[in-house]
């Protein structure tokens, strides 16, 4: 990974995620606290736009970033506003 180049294009792989959170393709995105990486849950109906999204943002498409993939079932219901509920 380059890190140097990671950090010229943050933003643009920031802005470009906030960008699909107001689509309603991201449910939930952050850095890890350790700096091991981040995690993004997408709010998608299959992993194949999952990794159309994800393969458009300009850390995969400068390669600073590598992106890894995994299938996950929510256990709780989250309304359209974020809510959560048991």
């Amino acid at each position: 990974m380059d890190k140097k180049k990671d950090n010229e294009i943050l933003e643009e792989h920031i802005s470009y995620l906030n960008g699909q959170i107001e689509k309603g393709n991201i449910l939930a995105k952050g850095p890890f606290t350790d700096h091991s990486g981040g995690f993004i849950i997408f709010s998608v109906k299959t992993m194949e736009e999952a990794q159309q999204i994800a393969g458009q943002d300009p850390a995969a498409l400068n390669n600073t970033r590598e992106f890894t993939f995994k299938e996950w079932k929510c256990s709780i219901e989250i309304d359209t506003k974020g809510v959560m509920s048991h």
